[in-house]
């Protein structure tokens, strides 16, 4: 369910980054808090025995008042890192807590800090977070780990709706730590903060800025992608074709650039249709190529049948038949496997079952005793956290993480949850998709920036390149699985 990439080889707090996210961002550079794991150990803290081993420990030896067991601050990190990957934040919250009260002068304090402002904020108690991150960075200013902790708290004050502090605080990182490891990052989310704090103009500024500090690199044309986001976010579709253009002529984009020439097209060939041009905008979506995995164009394809011209249609007919012929030779790729327990847990819920199908192919690819590096299980790869907050209203008390691997019970919590997301965002499997990736509450926020009521308008303004990745996916599958099977999931 969770973003799950993991690097072995990290130290200090981007290591911890990674286990309580779930992911690692390529513009994460490594910081240096002396402390979590070692290379190797990622496996044996996610050993289910291993977490109720520790789990018996703690019980055991809690003293007579509830407080933990003296250890060393070795042992509390080694357990919280345990807890935390497994997403056990208030246990995990326990150990470092002790290590600061017990141990105030240890070199893993930093680290410490960090974890319990991470689970925090893990949990979306965004407001709890804060305190955390800001000692961090008051307290350690002048370290990588101080730096970490300012440019967190900018992460977390943008979840928690206060965008207009959130970019004052990523405006503070780019005067203070001008060579930081997150530089590029400060940059661009100070446009993204403006933009969500209402202040256009001042985003629009900032994106100059930025592209002035970082001309030639990959940053500057992020930077100018923003500026073409928020151009069709606003409406100004003359601009918007304009840079869309600037951007198509610096192609092929390097790695780290978040966006593609096939999305860019796709934002100029809405534009083009926003703006009444609608020749050029039918020869700009025919310019993409559908398939079965081209979320674009895909997109591409449904404008085309929607603009009905008369002297088009047999070519987006052929386009049409094509792609159904690409999904129908490739149908052994998409069974309907665990058919009954989807209906059943489905029947109640407003949620395609195919669309069950399709982020579980996606998510475990059918293999019920799959457990991912961010301690998701199952079918459905659901969170221990995710899973208790929905299994009441599956009828289901005292859930315990080893269940999860039950078909019967993963389903039935995950069709809970997203039933839940798509009465959230109603019609815009694009987003309950994004949400189960990337979470709810950052969906609202993408959603409310992209200004306008498009799939692919959405999808530009998907701020994880994981999730992002992940919607192409998810909305892959569920296109074949929605012509392969009627809504009973039965063979057409």
């Amino acid at each position: 369910m969770k973003r799950s990439s993991f690097f072995k080889s990290m130290g200090g707090l981007q290591a911890l980054f990674c286990i309580l996210a779930g992911f690692c961002l390529p513009l994460l550079n490594p910081i240096n808090a002396h402390a979590l794991l070692r290379g190797g150990q990622s496996r044996a803290l996610q050993d289910d025995d291993a977490l109720a081993s520790v789990r018996g420990l703690d019980r055991a030896g809690r003293t007579a008042d509830g407080r933990l067991a003296q250890l060393s601050p070795a042992e509390h990190l080694r357990r919280a890192n345990l807890y935390l990957t497994n997403r056990a934040f208030a246990e995990a919250r326990a150990h470092w807590q002790a290590l600061i009260e017990r141990y105030p002068n240890d070199s893993n304090l930093p680290a410490a800090l960090y974890g319990i402002g991470r689970t925090y904020f893990q949990a979306r108690q965004y407001a709890e977070s804060l305190p955390w991150y800001e000692r961090l960075a008051r307290d350690y200013a002048q370290t990588k780990d101080g730096r970490e902790g300012l440019y967190q708290l900018g992460s977390a004050l943008v979840r928690a709706g206060r965008a207009g502090e959130a970019a004052e605080r990523y405006r503070e990182y780019t005067e203070r730590y001008p060579q930081g490891e997150r530089i590029e990052g400060a940059y661009l989310n100070v446009i993204d903060g403006l933009r969500e704090a209402g202040r256009a103009p001042e985003a629009i500024e900032w994106i100059e800025r930025t592209r002035q500090r970082f001309r030639g690199t990959a940053t500057d044309t992020n930077a100018q992608f923003a500026r073409l986001r928020l151009d069709v976010a606003g409406g100004d579709w003359q601009h918007a074709i304009e840079v869309a253009d600037q951007l198509r002529s610096s192609t092929p984009f390097a790695s780290n650039v978040l966006t593609s020439s096939t999305e860019i097209a796709y934002l100029r060939a809405y534009s083009l249709e926003r703006a009444g041009r609608t020749e050029e905008a039918i020869n700009a979506y025919l310019a993409i190529p559908d398939g079965l995995n081209s979320f674009y164009g895909e997109l591409a394809t449904r404008h085309l049948l929607s603009i009905k011209s008369a002297s088009r249609r047999s070519v987006v007919t052929d386009r049409t038949i094509r792609v159904n012929a690409e999904i129908s030779s490739n149908s052994a790729l998409y069974p309907a496997q665990y058919r009954e327990a989807i209906l059943r847990a489905t029947a109640r819920q407003k949620v395609d079952p195919r669309l069950v199908l399709a982020i579980m192919r996606q998510e475990s690819n059918f293999r019920p005793r799959a457990k991912s590096q961010a301690a998701a299980r199952g079918l459905l790869q659901l969170t221990i956290d995710t899973a208790l907050k929905y299994a009441p209203r599956a009828g289901l008390n005292n859930l315990q993480d080893i269940e999860l691997y039950r078909p019967e019970t993963n389903i039935l919590v995950g069709a809970v949850y997203l039933a839940e997301l798509a009465r959230l965002f109603p019609d815009q499997p694009e987003a309950v998709a994004a949400s189960y990736n990337g979470g709810e509450d950052n969906v609202a926020r993408w959603l409310k920036r992209a200004g306008q009521r498009d799939a692919g308008v959405f999808a530009s303004e998907v701020g994880f390149t994981e999730t992002k990745d992940y919607v192409f996916k998810v909305m892959s599958n569920y296109r074949a699985y929605r012509q392969l099977y009627t809504a009973d999931l039965r063979p057409k």
